[in-house]
């Protein structure tokens, strides 16, 4: 038995890698995905107030860190019951719309896009963002462009381009002044350009790597998104589920997630994952995403964005192939751009109602702890990786006692696992495997743009992190488990 391991995965937010496993005649036994790293937010998040954790959590990622905030400022406008105004829920999914623009950019230009332009069989060296940038410089220049104007959309309305602060519990802390609608409008409406020179250049891509999009990652699954009245949301909505004929299976409210969705644990990643709790493990194996909300959703109300839906459902139908992830976003980013003009031009945007709040105090701490009182608040968004989750139970005085977090990446977890060993055991047969062979491996889990260090928390509710302090001899003084 021999095993091949490509460690770590390349051009992904986060650390993991593959590993392949050969019989004596050099054919495929066995492969996997396995996700290394851990962090343990929810633990992070008990015995803090609850209006705490939508600053807490958008530290949990620098990339996704704008979806953590408001699934987190959802999920607490649910534990106090707020509805928050008009004007707050526009700059909440403009806001949205900032994140889109920036993380659909920056995945598809700088991480997919290398092993499209520059070849699967590329030396890796060249086969990066430093390539394309040496290969096709204006296009590197339009993506910096592009991924710009969506960090600028965040900074005008969360306060800062990274880790935002501005949604709180009922509503938002900042109103969008005139001056800053004004610029950002003009940001947008320079993105949609931007956005359409790109989706030229990208799609003879798709046409010329039929091949790899039939034969890379195949699986199929069902597919999740919140959707309203089928058209695409990302901001509200419940989940739809359908199967691979594009019939309905499940359609939810939030805060009823736990009766459709189970997560399981496997020894080989500290990634756990969830499956269609009603249809089993791992028969209920689903997938989230740009690819899972285009499948979902019967519309794309933005004009380009449509056109470009309409192609993509005329070409592809419910699509399963994994590399059509790049395809869709790509259709998402176009929209994220139109949305965001949408909402600027929308004089709601600029309104100065941007919070409601409490009629009642909560319990004082000594009250709460006397007390049996309990609250719960679920916010579920589309992050650009597919739903996030936000689960939480507080006291009565809003002190977190429970905290649980499902984002996409965990989603589509066994998706990537078995795209990784089908792959595997469709290209591989020999001890020896190319470069090329192995980043085709890389390129069924780069597909899903997966966020590893927003996806890991507990293992089974024990942590296989272990402190050794040593002192200055060498000699171990103390190991703590955290």
């Amino acid at each position: 038995m021999k095993q091949i391991e490509i460690s770590p995965v390349t051009r992904i937010e986060g650390h993991a890698k593959i590993t392949v496993q050969l019989d004596d005649s050099g054919n495929v036994s066995d492969a996997h995905f396995h996700v290394m790293e851990i962090r343990g937010f929810e633990k992070f998040l008990e015995g803090a107030a609850v209006e705490e954790a939508p600053r807490i959590t958008p530290r949990i990622c620098g990339i996704c860190q704008t979806a953590h905030h408001l699934s987190s400022a959802k999920a607490t406008d649910a534990v106090f019951g707020l509805k928050p105004p008009e004007t707050a829920e526009k700059l909440r999914e403009l806001m949205l719309m900032g994140q889109y623009i920036h993380s659909h950019s920056l995945h598809f230009y700088f991480l997919g896009a290398p092993d499209l332009i520059m070849g699967p069989d590329a030396d890796p060296a060249e086969r990066n963002v430093v390539g394309i940038i040496k290969k096709d410089p204006e296009l590197a220049k339009m993506a910096i462009k592009t991924r710009a104007i969506g960090q600028r959309i965040t900074t005008a309305v969360g306060g800062k381009p990274i880790h935002p602060v501005t949604a709180i519990p009922g509503g938002q802390s900042k109103a969008l002044t005139t001056e800053e609608r004004e610029k950002i409008l003009l940001d947008a409406k320079e993105a949609i350009g931007l956005i359409e020179n790109g989706i030229g250049v990208a799609k003879p891509l798709f046409e010329q790597y039929s091949e790899a999009i039939e034969t890379l990652g195949p699986v199929e699954t069902y597919f999740g998104s919140l959707t309203d009245n089928g058209n695409l949301s990302l901001y509200d909505g419940p989940m739809k589920v359908i199967d691979k004929d594009g019939s309905t299976v499940h359609e939810f409210e939030p805060a009823d997630y736990l009766d459709y969705i189970e997560e399981k644990v496997q020894p080989w990643s500290y990634l756990k994952f969830p499956y269609l709790k009603q249809i089993g493990f791992p028969e209920g194996n689903y997938r989230v995403g740009p690819l899972a909300r285009l499948n979902v959703v019967d519309a794309v109300p933005t004009e380009k964005a449509s056109a470009l839906y309409g192609e993509f459902k005329d070409t592809y139908g419910i699509a399963q192939n994994t590399l059509l992830y790049h395809y869709a976003r790509l259709i998402e980013l176009m929209y994220a751009a139109e949305r965001a003009v949408e909402l600027l031009e929308d004089d709601a945007i600029t309104g100065t109602d941007i919070r409601n709040h409490l009629n009642e105090p909560l319990m004082s701490r000594k009250d709460a702890e006397e007390s049996d009182a309990k609250m719960r608040g679920v916010g579920i968004i589309e992050a650009p990786r597919g739903p996030l989750i936000h689960d939480y139970e507080t006291d009565g005085a809003g002190i977190i006692q429970r905290a649980n977090l499902i984002v996409a990446t965990g989603q589509n977890n066994l998706s990537m696992d078995i795209g990784v060993r089908e792959t595997a055991k469709a290209l591989i047969h020999g001890d020896e495997i190319s470069e090329g062979l192995k980043n085709r491996l890389e390129m069924v889990i780069r597909a899903y743009d997966p966020c590893l260090s927003c996806a890991t928390h507990m293992l089974n509710g024990e942590s296989p992190l272990v402190v050794d302090i040593h002192d200055s001899e060498g000699d171990l003084v103390k190991r703590r488990i955290i």
